[in-house]
């Protein structure tokens, strides 16, 4: 069938509860009287046709117009929306969509192909487009849902013939606030069919408008993709992430070996070199007390190597880490444990630093005047900045993944609180952005996040919400403007993972593809759970995919996402299914984290020179990982000073009965706060309080006590 039913087929009837008029009789009307209307067909973006230009056989036609120049997207975009909202029942909208969907011309066979899928949808969807003679986008789309045909239908009626600026002008709220699809919630899966189509005709015009104009296409990011066969590096940061993947044998038997004769556990941050990472994750196969995690779980299973016997502890993270382990193992009564961090040098995070500056006391000293207040503190701080923290103003812990529903939950309970967050000013920011967000929600959507807040109750909290506006993650600072344009131009229709402490820009990107169904933001845990849950659903679909996640945190991740993906790409009940699967990890780097070397510096890496030749750029400074302290991409130069050569020679020399290594040693607190208080007790009571918040969902009743009378 001719793409020309866009214009004198689709149905736009403004009464439809009144026997309409059968869909091949009906035709957009222009606002004022125009020549008869013909529409050209739309051929694929491979040039191939999908049918043959046709006229309207019950319309006799005379000088061709194009229907987009008379009636713009946005005039059709209303004429559509007025038509569904004009069903009483979503089930008649649901009804009008299956009768679009016998309407949609054929899609060529040879357009089917992987770069024309449109990711992110239960169903199988092809789009393809081709910009005409005059300048103007034709599209096509196929599906192999019903439903999802219907979509394909209203949106090319919108967009068909549109002017390439007209296209990326509409947005996904455009859809949303006329609720063309009849469905209530913003998250369900049909409506996040219908953006990510719309996603995906934006990002086809963007090339195609750069293609016109003679313009190169934008330099990718680097990445890895992921399959049941292996591992294929795109780009050089990409390839230095990869060489560890991999381990090396000989050094992880030999780790083993002395993990197992000492009785050492090991806990490790998710943002370590991908060496360590390598060789502790096969090593965890032979030797169960190795974890790699986030920070708040890291104390959690030192614990439980303690419980079953180990008796040294060495952690692989910063300063504040090991510090945390030591506390909350002598809390438990393992103060005979040894707890071993990898340098002898300080091992700082510029999060840390900000909490312990005294611009920081002073934020907590204004907290302190207006009661009653609660300082909710992000667990990536030091044990000692917990405490003084906490002798000001009554202080709880939080993480990444728990901190918007522990501010909800202390609202709740005492709505005439002030909360003072901090150090993290981007999360911060956040924060308040997703609580102006939730204004907009309905009390149902809100209730769905906490059953005890509705519209008014988050109107009412945002004035009290206060947050600490200087201190940041030198790492997640990275996904700036820069990255965040590339990501639109380029990446608009992939899976956007981000972490909470990322800046405003990215995370409102993030929580745009988040509310379509395509992206997460939240915790490490939180991103990793996000993108084995969409492999997992692929898999179960049983259909041939490349699923493409940007990474929005620190590169460390991928160790663990690997290891995830490929564990379920090689598992048995996926190998007896005939799909091919490939997943493709997304390193957004900016360019100040590339440098420009010879052939010769690439000898200086562990890969084949003939294979660097090819390469363009080595990532980053010749000395390390591809990251200075300054930044430029998402690796942490301070994790990076933990090593497998120096966890390996700590564990040898244990136990240090020459007390050899007491500077790698994570020491107890012996001082006291300003008021007399030991470092080490006060500075856990905020942890227990977050302890006691994650097992029944509200504050303790001491730590309301606290807040009520401002005493410790």
């Amino acid at each position: 069938m001719a793409s020309s039913f866009l214009c004198t087929r689709f149905i736009l009837n403004p009464n439809p509860k009144s026997n309409p008029i059968p869909l091949s009789f009906h035709r957009l009307r222009p606002r004022h009287p125009v020549p008869l209307l013909r529409c050209s067909a739309a051929p694929s973006l491979s040039g191939s046709s999908s049918a043959a230009a046709a006229t309207s056989p019950s319309i006799p036609v005379s000088t061709p117009i194009d229907v987009a120049a008379v009636d713009g997207p946005s005039i059709r975009l209303r004429r559509l929306a007025s038509e569904f909202r004009s069903f009483p029942e979503p089930i008649d909208r649901v009804k009008r969509l299956i009768s679009y969907a016998a309407d949609l011309p054929p899609f060529p066979d040879a357009d089917r192909i992987k770069s024309n899928r449109v990711m992110g949808c239960t169903a199988q969807v092809w789009v393809s487009a081709r910009v005409d003679s005059l300048g103007r986008m034709r599209f096509a789309a196929d599906s192999d849902s019903e439903i999802t045909r219907g979509y394909c239908v209203c949106l090319l009626a919108v967009l068909d013939g549109a002017l390439p600026e007209e296209v990326l002008a509409m947005r996904t709220d455009d859809f949303e606030d006329f609720n063309v699809v009849g469905l209530e919630g913003r998250a369900r899966s049909r409506v996040n069919t219908w953006h990510n189509v719309l996603v995906s005709m934006q990002k086809k015009t963007r090339v195609l408008v750069s293609e016109g104009e003679g313009r190169p296409p934008g330099e990718l990011f680097p990445s890895l993709i992921i399959s049941a066969d292996g591992i294929h590096a795109k780009g050089s940061y990409a390839e230095a992430q990869a060489r560890f993947l991999l381990p090396d044998q000989l050094k992880m038997r030999e780790l083993v070996n002395v993990l197992t004769e000492k009785k050492i556990g090991v806990v490790a941050h998710f943002y370590m070199d991908p060496e360590v990472q390598g060789i502790l994750t096969a090593a965890q196969k032979l030797w169960p007390h190795i974890n790699i995690s986030d920070s708040l779980v890291m104390a959690d299973r030192a614990v439980k190597m303690a419980e079953a016997g180990c008796q040294y502890i060495t952690v692989l993270g910063v300063d504040f880490m090991s510090e945390n382990v030591r506390a909350i193992l002598d809390q438990a009564g393992f103060e005979k444990v040894g707890v071993y961090r990898m340098s002898r040098e300080q091992i700082g995070c510029s999060l840390a630093d900000a909490a312990a500056s005294q611009t920081y006391v002073h934020f907590l000293e204004t907290a302190s005047k207006s009661p009653p207040s609660l300082h909710v503190i992000y667990i990536n701080t030091s044990l000692e900045t917990k405490a003084h923290g906490h002798e000001l103003v009554p202080t709880i812990t939080c993480t990444s993944s728990n901190v918007v529903q522990t501010i909800l939950q202390a609202f709740a309970q005492l709505p005439n609180l002030n909360i003072w967050y901090g150090p993290d000013s981007y999360m911060g920011a956040n924060i308040v952005e997703l609580f102006n967000q939730m204004t907009g929600m309905t009390d149902d959507e809100i209730a769905e996040i906490h059953p005890e807040h509705n519209r008014n109750t988050i109107k009412s909290l945002l004035p009290k919400l206060n947050y600490y506006q200087d201190g940041k993650c030198i790492v997640h600072d990275m996904f700036g403007h820069e990255v965040v344009e590339k990501i639109k131009e380029i990446y608009c229709d992939a899976f956007l993972t981000a972490h909470f402490e990322v800046p405003g820009e990215m995370f409102s990107l993030a929580m745009e593809a988040k509310r379509r169904g395509m992206g997460v933001v939240g915790s490490t845990q939180n991103i990793l759970d996000f993108i084995t849950q969409r492999v997992q659903d692929t898999l179960n679909r049983d259909l041939d995919n490349h699923l493409q996640f940007i990474l929005g945190t620190e590169s460390g991740m991928i160790t663990a996402i690997v290891t995830a993906v490929r564990r379920l790409l090689n598992s048995e009940k996926s190998s007896l299914k005939s799909s091919k699967i490939t997943v493709e990890i997304v390193f957004p780097v900016s360019a100040d984290s590339l440098t420009r070397t010879s052939t010769n510096g690439y000898n200086e890496l562990s890969v084949a020179a003939d294979e660097f030749a090819k390469l363009a750029f080595i990532p980053g400074v010749a000395s390390g990982e591809g990251c200075s302290i300054h930044g430029g991409c998402a690796s942490c130069p301070y994790m990076k000073m933990n090593s497998i050569g120096t966890l390996l020679q700590i564990c040898q020399q244990l136990p240090d009965k020459n007390n050899n290594f007491s500077a790698y040693r994570a020491s107890r607190f012996s001082s006291t706060t300003p008021l007399g208080r030991s470092v080490a007790e006060i500075g856990c009571e905020p942890i227990l309080h977050m302890r006691h918040f994650q097992g029944t969902g509200k504050l303790s009743p001491k730590l309301v006590r606290q807040i009520l009378g401002q005493s410790i």
